[in-house]
């Protein structure tokens, strides 16, 4: 029988509880993206405070490799963070009852039964926009101690970087909602109604409005004269003294201004959708230095993708564990690093124009032989926020480690399709010896490449309505 949240929560403080007092030897393994670092920091944070022995490492994804590895590095337990679904059953083989997974991803039905296995799906709780790895483990460190309550701030920075901030003008719903409103309540996090521009306190007025791809404005988006005309028209000051504004530094009537100047600017477009998208909830840390990289939640998350998607996970940990001084600069230096990187790989795609092929319900990617795979979610979420590529599913694959290849699949903006990814990725994979899974709306997988062929077809039978659609679902 299916234990409560509650139960499992207990269960899981007790446990730790017992190990802590008995000096054990805790690992915890987490995943490289914003989710999996900031999870992995909050489980990590709440047992350093309770006296725990602990170490952290991070894996680009769980396999049987990864758990042989864990179980070679000789700890007395293990806590898996934003991985580890559909391994219970390998990982009672190799660990025995010595680990607990939390985690948000889709899992089997068989997993439900097992109680290490603490997963929002278990619960009722959909992991793909009401809870996410970061908030699971931040449940589990209240479980702890409830004074790890100040680590709600990091739970929203995972909300925000595995996107769901998916209510009503990029609010939260669910349990996201209820631990936004515990770090609100504690003074820790603003929210407010805003512009949802990139790089709120970092980047100068031009290059936000000119870098906000989501909505895309034709003749705005990516073009920084015409930002700096519209701007300007608008009597809006670009800097002040000697430095260059921010969209933070804006008064509310300078706002306003910009608001009515990109609604004229787009009255030949679809003005009204363009500024229902361009405004919503932002999400700031009044903690954090202003124009600080982590003073905006979203510039957060973005800082931690970037370190992990760089093979530097290790920096964004140490930021989320309260280091503001070389590891913030080191974080800094990364992002920027790692924005140059994406320029690159998007400019490739759009000049080598036979990478990318498709069809009434799909495109398909080839990124093989340019983009990392631990670049494929990124590239193919920018993707799939592309007008050009609106209502469609999007499938990028590159090449993996080992002989094999990578595949990650998002659903556009306006997507209707049916087609459930995460039973997409792993029923294709499983049928060829390969591992996938995630969310209904991004999913991902890996195969070897000799399997490729038949995996592609599968996919794009599968996307366009050959296969039998109540197996994808």
């Amino acid at each position: 029988m299916v234990q409560s949240l509650d139960e499992s929560l207990s269960n899981f403080s007790d446990r730790l509880s017992e190990l802590i007092k008995s000096k054990k030897d805790i690992q915890i393994i987490t995943h490289i993206d914003c989710d999996g670092i900031t999870s992995g920091s909050i489980i990590t944070k709440s047992l350093i405070r309770a006296g725990a022995k602990v170490t952290a490492k991070t894996a680009k994804e769980m396999s049987h490799e990864v758990i042989r590895q864990m179980r070679s590095d000789g700890r007395d337990f293990y806590i898996i963070t934003d991985l580890g679904g559909g391994f219970a059953g390998h990982l009672d083989e190799v660990l025995g009852h010595n680990w607990f997974v939390l985690d948000h991803h889709e899992i089997p039905p068989e997993e439900h039964d097992n109680p290490r296995v603490i997963n929002a799906w278990k619960y009722g709780i959909d992991g793909g926009s009401e809870i996410c790895a970061g908030g699971m483990a931040y449940l589990a460190a209240k479980s702890i101690d409830r004074n790890n309550s100040d680590l709600a701030q990091i739970a929203v920075v995972s909300a925000l970087g595995d996107r769901q901030d998916v209510g009503e003008k990029k609010s939260f719903n669910g349990k996201n909602a209820e631990i936004a409103e515990e770090a609100k309540s504690a003074g820790h996090l603003q929210v407010d109604m805003d512009l949802l521009l990139v790089g709120r306190e970092t980047r100068p007025l031009v290059d936000s409005l000119a870098f906000t791809s989501q909505p895309f404005i034709e003749g705005l988006t990516w073009n920084r004269d015409a930002c700096i005309s519209l701007l300007t028209s608008a009597g809006i000051s670009l800097k002040d003294g000697g430095r260059w504004r921010t969209p933070s530094d804006l008064t509310d009537d300078e706002k306003r201004q910009l608001i009515e100047a990109i609604t004229k600017y787009a009255s030949s477009q679809n003005a009204s959708q363009i500024m229902e998208e361009l405004i919503g909830y932002t999400y700031t840390f009044p903690s954090e230095e202003r124009r600080s990289f982590l003073r905006d939640a979203r510039e957060f998350s973005t800082m931690l993708n970037s370190c992990g998607r760089i093979g530097r996970a290790g920096v964004g940990i140490a930021i989320c564990m309260g280091d503001r001084n070389k590891m913030l600069q080191e974080g800094e230096n990364i992002l920027v690093e790692y924005r140059k990187m994406i320029r690159d790989y998007m400019n490739i795609l759009s000049n080598e124009r036979w990478r990318i092929s498709g069809s009434a319900n799909c495109i398909m990617v080839n990124g093989e032989g340019i983009i990392p795979e631990t670049m494929t979610g990124t590239i193919s979420s920018l993707l799939a926020g592309s007008p050009k590529n609106a209502g469609k599913i999007v499938i990028l694959r590159t090449n993996g480690e080992e002989n094999t290849v990578k595949f990650s699949s998002r659903k556009s903006i306006g997507c209707k399709s049916h087609v459930n990814l995460s039973v997409l990725m792993k029923t294709g994979a499983a049928k060829f010896n390969g591992i996938g899974g995630g969310h209904d709306g991004a999913a991902g997988a890996k195969i070897t490449k000799d399997k490729l062929d038949g995996f592609l077809d599968f996919i794009e039978d599968s996307v366009n309505g050959s296969q039998n659609q109540n197996n994808i679902k």
